[in-house]
């Protein structure tokens, strides 16, 4: 593969966030040579080095109801040395669709010969395990896990911890394009190969978002995401003086981190959780508030963002999902710690042109599930892994 150097960073505290970095190419062959690192402006990520890291990676897919055809699709689309954990909050009465998602995952796991695990979010063996681990943040009131899209991406984590992995990546369900996930992944691997720290962030930006009306429009930006990016920057720009438009990312659903990334990060429910772990990062490692973390500071956090060169092609969810998407991602920037008043206002402002609030209302304070690495790991593996078997498609 052929990528751009990191041509900026902008360092806020310990936290080192990169410029976009443009693929250039899929494939780099095995003959070309380049310079060094950054003399010509492109780097040269050799297959080996992308393979070492696949090896080592979990792919999340959390999945609810989505169709079985877009849900092979997208397990076709991973690298077969990454492991893939399927976990799915997918309808069990009447048609029994979490069903119908293992019976799919286990005949593509048998024809190509690969591993993965499946889980259902509510499972009551994972909430046991939870419980005996010390971790019931993610537990509703009936003792199971809540409902949620970054439940189940802890969920996917944890699994992924007890099997040893040393990177987790997660990719939407909803994805038209197995090609695209395929890069995804390998551009996971690109940005981490990159990183200076062992605490490290790759999450994606879509070269095109198309968009079918009449005829297919090649969209470049998501407005959710366009006005997501621009208070995440002027939160930072708030505390250093110096405007920025750093952040591209702040709604990607596709995204990667080291393990010792995830597990010390603090996850948002429901649309906030991609937002909200930028805004956890800044809080932390931003050199503005005091961090327990100290050994991290030292270290650092490397964040890479990513342009495809494949589109993606997802569902349209209609203007009532794209509001509630806006109002989560804007409440978390809204009820951060580093959110000054002139900021504060800016988002109430945007929040009633968009018509996702009223006049006198405010965001609804976060819900957010403390850190992974609060829990016991090891109790939680040892309870877990009593039930893994059951959660392996092929053994």
């Amino acid at each position: 593969m052929f990528i751009e150097s990191p041509r900026y960073t902008e360092r806020f505290g310990s936290v080192r966030m990169n410029h976009v970095q443009r693929v250039i190419s899929l494939d780099s062959g095995v003959k070309s040579k380049l310079p060094p690192h950054g003399a010509m402006g492109v780097v040269k990520i050799d297959e080996e080095t992308i393979k070492y890291f696949e090896d080592r990676m979990a792919i999340v897919i959390p999945v609810k109801d989505e169709k079985l055809k877009l849900f092979e699709g997208v397990v076709s689309g991973v690298p077969h040395d990454c492991l893939v954990i399927v976990v799915s909050n997918s309808q069990r009465e009447k048609v029994d669709r979490f069903r119908m998602e293992g019976d799919a995952l286990d005949q593509l796991c048998r024809f190509t010969f690969r591993q993965a695990l499946i889980a259902h979010q509510r499972d009551p063996a994972i909430a046991e395990a939870m419980v005996e681990a010390g971790y019931d943040d993610l537990l509703g009131e009936d003792g199971l896990v809540r409902d949620g899209k970054s439940e189940a991406m802890v969920i996917g984590l944890l699994l992924a911890k007890a099997a040893g992995k040393e990177y987790i990546g997660f990719v939407d369900a909803d994805n038209y394009f197995p090609g695209a996930v395929l890069e995804y992944v390998r551009n996971y691997a690109a940005g981490f190969s990159l990183a200076q720290s062992p605490y490290s962030m790759v999450r994606i930006l879509w070269h095109y978002k198309p968009k079918i009306s009449g005829g297919l429009y090649f969209r470049k930006w998501g407005r959710v995401s366009e006005i997501t990016n621009k208070h995440l920057n002027n939160l930072i720009s708030s505390k250093t003086g110096f405007e920025t438009e750093v952040v591209r990312t702040g709604n990607a659903g596709e995204h990667a981190m080291s393990m010792k990334l995830a597990e010390i990060l603090p996850y948002a429910s429901g649309y906030a959780v991609e937002p909200q772990e930028l805004v956890s990062i800044f809080e932390d490692f931003g050199g503005i508030l005091p961090t327990k973390n100290i050994k991290v500071m030292e270290q650092g956090i490397d964040i890479f963002q990513v342009e495809t060169r494949n589109p993606h092609l997802h569902e349209e969810k209609g203007d009532e999902h794209l509001q509630a998407m806006l109002l989560s991602a804007l409440g978390t920037i809204y009820h951060s710690r580093l959110c000054g008043e002139e900021a504060k206002q800016a988002i109430l402002a945007e929040l009633v042109h968009q018509g996702a609030l009223k006049g006198e209302e405010t965001p609804p304070p976060i819900h957010i599930n403390a850190p992974p690495k609060k829990v016991i790991a090891s109790k939680f593996i040892t309870a877990i892994q009593r039930d893994l078997d059951k959660y392996y498609v092929l053994r």
